[in-house]
């Protein structure tokens, strides 16, 4: 059975919750306490245990997400599952690791589904240590999803979107190129204004005709080759050095 914390200020929120958790099976649920904050919230977890925490976003003081992000501070946090009325915090929390993202009214059947994976991710944290390896969370047209970043090629700007490309799927991203490549870091390389790709993924570095749609197709060129794809991507004059060098410093 699993124990629960609900985080919610309002009361009548709990109380739905309390509702729903006392009908939900495989698995089931108590609810081990209850707080309006997440100054509360604190206080309860310093003196007990739990494995998931049901949380709001919106609260005064300190929000959800705050709270969400000192929890991930703890050696054996316990899983997370948001509950709020407002969708557009989605990414964030999948940001900050949470199992689920419930908008209110939540239904039965969404919480037990969010229990089930609360109790996956405590089973394998206990199975293995969780891996420290870090995901981008992405909104690819309204569905969030975490890709890892050693699974990232590229990244190229089209038009008013970003692709995201992996060896077996392309993603389209709403961010901007210039947010991506402060997000991701030195892990990826800016080889032309409009591309980002990951340094280990640099396999080659020629002048040849590049494909595309984009200004410098069907012109002769430098261009990057890209790892697992084969395909390849046009490099400015003034990055060219920069690619030659990581290929020769980092032994690409």
């Amino acid at each position: 059975m699993l124990r629960v914390l609900i985080v919610d200020d309002e009361e009548l929120a709990r109380l739905r919750l309390r509702s729903l958790l006392g009908e939900c099976q495989s698995p089931t649920a108590e609810v081990a306490g209850e707080a309006g904050s997440a100054v509360q919230a604190l206080s309860w977890l310093a003196q007990h245990r739990c494995d998931v925490v049901l949380l709001d976003v919106q609260m005064p003081g300190a929000d959800g997400t705050q709270l969400a992000q000192q929890l991930r501070s703890q050696a054996d946090p316990p899983a997370v599952v948001f509950v709020t009325a407002h969708a557009e915090h989605a990414v964030t929390a999948f940001e900050l690791d949470a199992v689920d993202y419930l908008t209110k009214p939540v239904r039965r059947e969404r919480l037990q589904a969010a229990l089930a994976r609360a109790a996956e991710r405590l089973k394998t944290r206990a199975a293995a240590p969780e891996s420290d390896e870090p995901v981008l969370v992405v909104n690819d047209r309204g569905r969030v999803t975490r890709v890892p970043l050693s699974e990232v090629l590229y990244l190229k700007a089209e038009l008013k979107y970003v692709t995201l490309r992996t060896v077996h799927h392309t993603y389209v991203l709403d961010d901007s190129l210039s947010e991506l490549e402060e997000r991701l870091g030195p892990r990826f390389l800016r080889i032309h204004r409009n591309a980002l790709v990951a340094r280990r993924a640099i396999r080659a570095l020629e002048r040849r005709m590049v494909a595309g749609d984009d200004e410098d197709a069907g012109k002769e060129g430098w261009a990057v080759r890209v790892e697992g794809i084969g395909e390849w991507l046009a490099v400015s004059r003034r990055q060219v050095a920069a690619v030659r060098e990581a290929l020769t410093t980092e032994g690409l």
